[in-house]
């Protein structure tokens, strides 16, 4: 018997609605239809999102992202077994946009939901790809606000190996952005200038690098981009940004890979899973593909289109935990969102 799980995403700047369907095999589930808005083009006129802008704006689009999901799967509300939303981590308001609609929904059709931690859905998103992960894994999280390292012996069983102490690697990417003069969002921005710079060209800090632990900072990196923005500030030349920027992506880079093979070394495996925004990064795609193919270690990572947030991946995670017997999704649909919730709370 099949599982049809509808799922809403909402916790920041993407409206995500999505439909997966999970086989009574074990079989990996499959996306049958998904549908997401991005808010970045109202948000770039403030810099960064504006929370009470996104809650507003996740109201309009989500009834019509569910239509357009539906339709593209082929499929009708009476066909949904199971409805999933982001419970958290986010932003409070955004996520009472999606927790209200699909506990709405549920109560309606007479189905039971199921709230994902936002974090599970990014580590999980390689499941959906062509070449999905086996467990157990290493996973690098390198998402916004949001950089780890851990043990994935299945779903529901992670052990943090290492996070960040201050600044996380997109927080290092956008921040640098700004300094540079570059628009919103300022991580893309940042690695499309560093295309046409020197990496070599600022001698930049790696933080934590030889720490010896698996923690990460990224503070540090941050003040020395300030400090060289500001020598170079009112040149005529571009090209110095275009330098600071590609040293820049270099350093963060360089720590990202480097962690992640001490952690393949710590655990003993072979696999490394790169889930979130920042594993869209071509620059830190191609050089942990070279790392791990030196040490004989796979890298899997989700499609480019489900790195960022998306309904896709919230369904997702909620399929594989029903098919894993971790999560009973509830038929009370009085709901609670948790915009602080640490990924190894997770029950």
């Amino acid at each position: 018997m099949s599982l049809l799980v509808l799922g809403f995403e909402s916790s920041c700047d993407e409206t995500g609605v999505a439909l997966v369907q999970a086989d009574a095999n074990g079989a990996v589930p499959r996306l049958l239809g998904d549908a997401l808005h991005s808010q970045v083009a109202m948000h770039a006129e403030y810099g960064g999102v504006v929370p009470e802008l996104a809650s507003r704006d996740h109201i309009r689009r989500v009834l019509p992202l569910a239509r357009q999901a539906l339709a593209q799967a082929g499929k009708g509300l009476a066909d949904v077994d199971l409805v999933a939303f982001t419970r958290g981590p986010g932003l409070a308001g955004a996520l009472l946009v999606g927790a209200g609609v699909a506990c709405a929904l549920g109560a309606a059709l007479g189905r039971p939901v199921l709230g994902v931690h936002h974090l599970e859905g990014h580590l999980l998103s390689p499941f959906l790809s062509a070449d999905p992960p086996e467990f157990p894994f290493v996973a690098l999280l390198v998402s916004g606000g949001h950089t780890q390292l851990m043990r994935v012996d299945g779903v529901g069983r992670y052990h943090i190996l290492g996070e960040t102490i201050d600044d996380a690697a997109g927080e290092a990417f956008d921040k640098s952005a700004k300094l540079l003069g570059l628009g919103y969002p300022g991580g893309p921005a940042l690695a499309r200038l560093a295309d046409f710079g020197d990496a070599t060209a600022y001698a930049l800090p790696r933080p934590l690098l030889h720490s010896g632990d698996l923690n990460f900072s990224f503070a540090g990196l941050k003040t020395a981009v300030l400090t060289q923005a500001r020598k170079i500030e009112g040149l005529p030349c571009e090209q110095p940004r275009a330098d600071l920027a590609a040293s820049t992506q270099a350093a963060i880079v360089e720590v990202l890979v480097k962690k992640s093979l001490k952690a393949l070394d710590a655990t003993g495996l072979a696999r490394l899973v790169v889930a979130g925004g920042v594993g869209a990064n071509q620059q830190l795609r191609a050089d942990l593909g070279r790392a791990c193919a030196r040490r004989g270690a796979r890298v899997h990572y989700p499609e480019l289109h489900l790195c960022t947030d998306n309904g896709a991946m919230i369904a997702l995670a909620a399929a594989l935990r029903v098919q894993a017997g971790v999560s009973q999704p509830a038929r009370d649909y009085a709901f609670d969102v948790r915009p602080r919730w640490p990924l190894d709370q997770v029950a």
